[in-house]
C-alpha cells in the first residue's frame, strides 16, 4: 500500500486517512537513524554495528504485518508518511537525513517487503558516501541509480530544470544610468563646474589651516586602528561596570537582557573570545557587585549553564563542524573552558560524529577537562540511555581510574551486552580491589568474548583470588571444546597466577600419558607449554625441555616459543 503524494504543509483535514497507526513507522525511522550512525562509527564485525542492524530489521516486522510497501516523502527538514512528519531535523547539514535526500532532488522513496534483508546495508553505504562526498563526486541520485535496487523505488525532480521564481508583477526596476551620469559622478574635483552652495575641497588645498602630510598619515593610522579594534569586549565591560555599580533592580534586569542578547549576537558572529570573556566576567560581576540579591546572582550565573545545555551547545558544535573555516584555536579553547558539567554528555555525543579534524582535538581537550573535574557527572553518564555517551563515559572513567565508576560500570555490563568489552577494559584500567572483584564473576560468563577479556585483564593485574575459577576452567571439560583463543587465554592466566604450584599439572598435560598411552589433544598441550613459559621457573623450563623433541609441529612450536621467552 503506497502513500499518496500529499502537498507540503497540507491542513490536517486534507490529509488522507492512515491505513494503520503511525507508531510503527516512527519506530522504524528511529531505528534507521541509529543504524546509520552505527554504520558511520563502527566496522561491520563490531557487536554494536550488528546490534543496530538487527534492531532496524526487527523494526520492519510490525510494518510488514500491515502492508507490503510504504512510501516516504522528503522536504528540506522532514520525512513524511501520508503527509504526517515522522522525522523532523531543522538543520540543513550532512547529518540531516531529510536534507540528504532533498538536496539531490529525491522527493519520494517506496520500500517494498524484503528490502531489509539484502538491500538495507547497500542503502546505508550510499548514505554514508553522500555524507562524506566532495562536491565533484557522485550525488545521491546517481548512486541510487547505480545500485539498481529491487525493493526500493524513488521519485526525483531534475534540479537543473526547476523553474526560477518569477518576479512579482509591477516590481520596481533599477533606474537606468547613462554613461554621462557615471562619468560626471567620478569626475575630478577640478573638472567639475562650480555650483552655488557646493564646497570644493580644492579651494582649501593651500590654505593656512589645511592638514600637512604627516597629520594626514596620523589621522589615517588612527582611523585604521579604530576600525581594527574589537569594541565588543569594551561594550561588555561597560555593561558589567554598570551592573556592579547600579543597585536598582530594573537596571540590573535590563543589563541581563542586554548581555543575553549580546551573547546570541556574538555566538552567531563567531566571536568566541568575547563570548568567553562575557562568561568569565559574569561570574566576577556577581561577586564584586554591590548588594546583589540571590535572584540577580542566579540569573547572571546561569549564562555559562545556558550555553552548556544540550540544544544550544549542540547547535554551536554543529555549526562549527560544518564551517569551512574555524576561529583561531585559542578562541575556541577559551570558549570551551567556560562549559559547565552539564555539557559533558553533549560533548561525548558529538565526539563520535565530528567530521572537522581541526575541531576534534579541541573538543577532546574540553571533554578531558570536564570529565576530570566533574567525576560525579562522568559517573552518572556511564548509565546514559545513549550508548555512544555511555561508551565514552566508560572509556574516560577507565583512563582517569575513577573508582566511583566501578558500580555503574558493573551494572552496565549486566544490562548492555555490546558494551561489555570496553567495560572490562575500563575496570582493568581502574585496577582497584573493587574493580577487579567486579571482573571476577565474568570469568565464567556465558559470552565467550567477555570471558576472554575478563580473564586476560585479571591475569595482567596478577589478581590471585580468581585463580580457583581459572584452575577449574583449565581442568574442566568445557574448555577442551572452546576455540584456541579462549584456551590460550585461560592457560596463560593459570600459568601467570599459579606460578610454580601449577608446574606439576601443566607438565602432566604437556608430557603425561593417559590410559593406553594416550596424550591430550595437541592444542591443549600447546596451551600448557605456553602456560609453562609464563611461569618460567627452573621446574617449568625443565618440563618444556622434556617436550622439545615432540613430533607434533603445533606442540613443538609452542614449546620452542616458550623456551625462547623464558630464556
Amino acid at each position: 500500500m503506497t502513500s499518496p503524494t500529499v502537498p507540503d504543509a497540507a491542513p490536517e483535514s486534507a490529509l488522507p486517512e492512515l491505513p494503520f497507526p503511525i507508531g510503527s513507522i516512527e519506530e522504524l525511522v528511529r531505528a534507521l537513524l541509529k543504524s546509520l550512525r552505527a554504520h558511520q562509527l563502527y566496522l561491520p564485525n563490531n557487536p554494536i554495528y550488528k546490534g543496530a542492524l538487527d534492531t532496524v530489521r526487527a523494526a520492519f516486522a510490525p510494518v510488514w504485518a500491515q502492508t507490503e510497501d510504504f512510501t516516504f516523502s522528503f522536504t528540506e527538514t522532514e520525512i513524511r508518511w501520508f503527509g504526517r512528519p515522522v522525522l523532523e531535523e531543522p538543520s540543513k547539514s550532512s547529518d540531516s537525513l531529510p536534507w540528504l535526500f532533498f538536496k539531490d532532488g529525491v522527493r519520494e522513496i517506496t520500500i517494498q517487503q524484503g528490502f531489509e534483508q539484502d538491500e538495507l546495508v547497500k542503502l546505508l553505504d550510499i548514505l554514508q558516501r553522500v555524507r562524506k562526498a566532495a562536491p565533484d563526486e557522485d550525488d545521491l541520485l546517481t548512486l541510487l541509480w547505480e545500485a539498481d535496487f529491487l525493493n526500493l523505488k524513488y521519485r526525483y525532480v531534475d534540479l537543473g530544470l526547476e523553474p526560477a521564481p518569477n518576479l512579482e508583477d509591477g516590481a520596481d526596476e533599477a533606474p537606468a544610468v547613462s554613461p554621462e551620469d557615471v562619468r560626471s559622478a567620478i569626475a575630478e574635483p577640478e573638472a567639475q563646474e562650480s555650483r552655488a552652495g557646493v564646497v570644493n575641497l580644492s579651494d582649501f588645498d593651500a590654505t593656512l589651516y589645511f592638514l600637512d602630510e604627516k597629520e594626514i598619515e596620523y589621522l589615517q593610522g588612527e582611523i585604521a586602528r579604530e576600525y581594527r579594534e574589537d569594541l565588543r569586549q569594551n561594550v561588555a565591560a561597560i555593561l558589567f561596570d554598570i551592573y556592579e555599580r547600579q543597585v536598582d533592580t530594573a537596571i540590573r534586569a535590563e543589563i541581563c537582557d542586554l548581555l543575553e542578547a549580546l551573547m546570541l549576537y556574538l555566538l552567531a558572529g563567531g566571536h568566541f573570545r568575547t563570548v568567553a570573556y562575557v562568561l568569565r566576567e559574569a561570574q566576577v560581576a556577581v561577586q564584586r557587585g554591590e548588594s546583589v540579591t540571590p535572584e540577580q546572582r542566579e540569573r547572571l550565573s546561569q549564562l555559562p549553564s545556558r550555553l552548556s545545555m544540550p540544544e544550544p551547545l549542540g547547535q554551536l558544535l554543529q555549526s562549527l563542524d560544518s564551517a569551512p573555516e574555524l576561529p583561531p584555536a585559542e578562541e575556541m579553547t577559551e570558549l570551551f573552558e567556560q562549559l559547565r558539567p552539564g555539557a559533558l554528555g553533549t560533548v561525548f555525543s558529538w565526539l563520535s560524529r565530528l567530521d572537522n579534524p581541526r575541531l576534534r582535538p579541541l573538543l577532546e581537550q574540553a571533554a578531558g577537562r570536564l570529565a576530570s573535574a566533574n567525576t560525579g557527572e562522568l559517573v552518572k553518564l556511564v548509565l546514559s540511555t545513549d550508548s555512544v555517551v555511555a561508551l565514552e563515559a566508560v572509556r574516560r572513567s577507565g583512563a582517569l581510574k575513577t573508582q566511583a565508576a566501578v558500580a555503574p560500570i558493573s551494572k552496565l555490563m549486566e544490562t548492555t551486552a555490546e558494551l561489555r568489552a570496553p567495560c572490562v577494559q575500563a575496570l582493568s584500567e581502574i585496577g582497584s580491589p573493587g574493580a577487579l572483584q567486579a571482573l571476577e564473576r565474568w570469568v565464567a560468563d556465558g559470552d565467550r568474548d567477555t570471558r576472554v577479556a575478563a580473564v586476560r585483564a585479571l591475569a595482567s593485574r596478577s589478581y590471585r583470588p580468581v585463580l580457583a575459577r581459572v584452575e577449574a576452567a583449565v581442568k574442566g571439560k568445557p574448555l577442551r571444546e572452546a576455540d584456541l583463543t579462549e584456551k590460550v587465554a585461560f592457560f596463560e592466566a593459570y600459568g601467570s597466577l599459579a606460578g610454580d604450584a601449577g608446574v606439576s599439572y601443566l607438565d602432566s598435560v604437556l608430557n603425561g600419558k593417559g590410559f593406553l598411552g594416550r596424550r591430550e589433544e595437541p592444542e591443549i598441550r600447546a596451551c600448557a607449554a605456553m602456560a609453562l613459559g609464563r611461569i618460567s621457573t627452573p621446574a617449568a623450563q625443565e618440563s618444556l625441555r622434556k617436550a622439545s623433541g615432540e613430533k607434533d609441529v603445533v606442540v613443538r612450536n609452542a614449546v620452542n616459543k616458550a623456551l625462547r621467552g623464558g630464556a
